[in-house]
């Protein structure tokens, strides 16, 4: 699944191609996600400009005129191409024609890559936002009895860190993922915040620099634990695994808080 420094780079690359085009046509071959009729979404979008594209967690929100906000999600395969006029791909959900003769196309084989119309605010802070912050973690932990991994991972408590990134976000902090959340001392809250922006921001900045241009896809070359068949970890620790409820990579190096 695309996590936030994927979505946001796809969100950059997408709105050098498509900012301030009017789309003229919507076709969504996939509605069984959809909230509002076809007729609905067309009637809402098209022959309006795309005012912009932001990134909100692990969705895409395309910003068009008449205050209308097409969300989009890729859950755990979706893919999206830039085409020209009459390129097809397969496994569509979406196809959004711009003026120029440029499509933006949605796909996923597993049909679960959705649209949302008007999707509603999120409460949950995103992990590179202001409000992700020490004071925000510290409330939050004191009273939660799960691992830290499984806070990290969902979208109730942080917006935008899946389970690559929540790997390499607590080797960094050397905290590790089976720790009990409200056991984790303060300084260490304070070095998870700290690590939860390096890691994001650092990954950003090289999957431009590996892969410009791009809006699918995974780019995980460059992790220092969550890769398969590295063996060793920057400090040359053994890397391990567990595959319980998604593969988590970890080493000796991260302390457990229980």
């Amino acid at each position: 699944m695309p996590e936030l420094p994927d979505l946001e780079v796809f969100q950059q690359n997408l709105s050098a191609a498509l900012q301030h085009k009017k789309l003229q046509e919507i076709d969504v071959p996939v509605t069984k996600h959809l909230k509002v009729t076809l007729t609905a979404l067309k009637k809402a979008l098209e022959g309006q400009k795309l005012e912009k594209i932001a990134r909100h967690g692990k969705e895409l929100f395309f910003y068009f005129g008449k205050n209308h906000v097409l969300g989009m999600h890729m859950m755990l395969h979706g893919k999206l191409y830039l085409l020209k006029k009459n390129e097809e791909q397969k496994f569509t959900i979406a196809t959004l024609r711009f003026g120029g003769g440029i499509s933006l196309v949605l796909t996923d084989f597993q049909r679960s890559a959705h649209l949302t119309l008007d999707p509603p605010e999120k409460e949950a802070p995103d992990a590179l936002s202001k409000a992700f912050n020490e004071q925000y973690l510290e409330a939050q932990l004191a009273k939660k009895k799960t691992t830290i991994k499984k806070y990290l991972t969902d979208q109730k408590n942080v917006l935008g860190i899946g389970n690559a990134y929540a790997d390499e976000i607590l080797y960094t902090a050397k905290i590790s993922p089976f720790s009990i959340s409200k056991a984790i001392p303060p300084q260490q809250i304070k070095a998870l915040v700290a690590a939860t922006r390096k890691v994001l921001k650092d990954a950003i900045r090289k999957i431009n620099k590996s892969h410009p241009g791009i809006t699918n896809g995974e780019v995980r070359d460059f992790m220092q634990v969550h890769v398969p068949g590295k063996e060793k970890s920057p400090g040359g620790y053994p890397i391990q695994h567990v595959d319980k409820g998604g593969r988590t990579y970890f080493t000796e190096e991260q302390v457990l808080y229980s």
